[in-house]
This record gives structure tokens, C-alpha cells and sequence, in this order.
């Protein structure tokens, strides 16, 4: 099983989502990466293959990796063998994603990317949704995932994060676990596989259902479903 964390907040991300993946080890990993944003500059993408302490030695335990909001990931190889390359994130050009599950469609969503003039770089599933998220997007996030999913089968739990829309992290699930949780003044939001990822920051979560969306900003969390 993977694991994700995400976060959005006044603090320094990276270390948070280091701890919360650290939470997560129990779930077993061959590689961790984590993607962070610096106010409007691009998500910045640290990924290492082997333990997750490999990952903090790069980036001196978070400390070298600046911004309030970012995704995190383990990685249990599924598609593509265990490496840099394969880990997570995987990004278009406007997309950065994490994924726990399987997109058991992946290799016929690839043929058509492949035939729009999409380039891949690793062997995943996981990069095929990040490109079909970057081929889509219309300039609402919201729509797009809502788009996008409708295209996939299999499993899945997604963070996600845009370009254009600095400190905000989004996120859905079918099947695969994801909890959302609210920090105590509501300036901090975070989403995890498991409870205990955030227990140190809040013990207010909420359990996603089914291809229900969230929006994690710094005026709270926001939900939507199909309609």
C-alpha cells in the first residue's frame, strides 16, 4: 500500500509531510518524494528511491525545501520498477499529483496521450492521470478532476496540485482510503491515508466517500460531489 500526506497551512510543509510519512512506514515503501510549493513558484519535486530517511537527507529534514503547502508520498512499485524516475510525484506541466491505488485503464489512457503529443517519462499509472489532468485542465480544477475521473477505472486516491492556484491542495478517492483533517484554528488543513499521519497536529478528520472532492485552502476545507 502507498502512503499520502498532504498539507496546507502558515508552517513549513516538508517537515510535516516527512513526519506524517514516517507515520505511514508501517504500510511498506520502496521509495518516497514529496512536491511543495514556494507562494507562486512552481511545486519543487524531491524524490528518492529506498527509506524515507534517504529522502530527508536530501533535503535536510524539510529545512531544505521551502513552502507552506505540498504533497508527500511512499511508494509500494505497482507499474515501473522501484526508482527516482518511477517514484512519486509525477507531474505535467501545470499538474503535480500523488496517488495511492491502481488505474487498471492506464495503458489505453496512455495510447491516447501518446497520440495527442504526450511525452512520458517513467513507467507508471500514476503519471498517465498527472498528464490527462495537464491535457484536460480548463483553468477549474474542480471540473477537471471531475472530468478526469470519469475516465478512469480502477482505485484511487489522489493529492493534487495546480500551478496556478498557489497554497491550495485537492484531492479525491474511489475505493482507496483518504481522510481529510482540520487544523484546531482552521488555518491548517491536511489530508492523509491514515489517521495517525496527523494525529500530532489535529484530531479533527473527516473520511472522503467515493469520487467526493476537497479543496484544502488557507479559508478551510471545502467538499463536492458529482452534482
Amino acid at each position: 500500500m502507498c502512503g499520502i500526506v498532504g498539507f496546507t497551512g502558515k508552517q513549513q510543509a516538508a517537515p510535516i509531510l516527512l513526519e506524517g510519512l514516517s507515520k505511514l512506514e508501517y504500510r511498506g515503501y520502496d521509495s518516497a518524494g514529496l512536491a511543495v510549493r514556494d507562494g507562486e513558484n512552481l511545486a519543487e519535486v524531491v524524490k528518492a528511491k529506498g527509506r524515507l530517511s534517504n529522502l530527508s537527507e536530501k533535503i535536510d529534514g524539510g529545512n531544505a525545501l521551502k513552502g507552506t503547502c505540498g504533497i508527500g508520498h511512499t511508494r509500494w512499485a505497482t507499474h515501473g520498477q522501484p526508482s527516482d524516475i518511477n517514484s512519486h510525484p509525477h507531474s505535467g506541466e501545470r499538474v503535480t499529483i500523488v496517488h495511492n491505488g491502481i488505474i487498471e485503464n492506464y495503458i489505453e489512457l496512455k495510447d491516447y496521450l501518446l497520440k495527442k503529443g504526450r511525452t512520458f517519462l517513467s513507467e507508471t499509472d500514476t503519471e498517465v492521470v498527472a498528464q490527462l489532468l495537464d491535457y484536460k485542465y480548463n483553468g477549474d480544477p474542480i471540473d477537471t478532476i471531475h472530468n478526469v475521473i470519469r475516465m478512469l477505472k480502477g482505485s484511487f486516491a489522489f493529492g493534487i496540485v495546480f500551478a496556478d492556484y498557489p497554497d491550495v491542495v485537492y484531492a479525491v478517492r474511489r475505493e482507496s482510503p483518504l481522510i481529510v483533517g482540520i487544523g484546531e484554528e482552521k488555518k491548517e488543513c491536511f489530508i492523509a491515508s491514515d489517521v495517525p499521519a496527523i494525529l500530532n497536529y489535529t484530531k479533527k478528520y473527516y473520511l472522503m466517500d467515493h469520487d467526493e472532492i476537497v479543496k484544502l485552502s488557507h479559508d478551510g476545507v471545502e467538499f463536492f460531489d458529482s452534482h
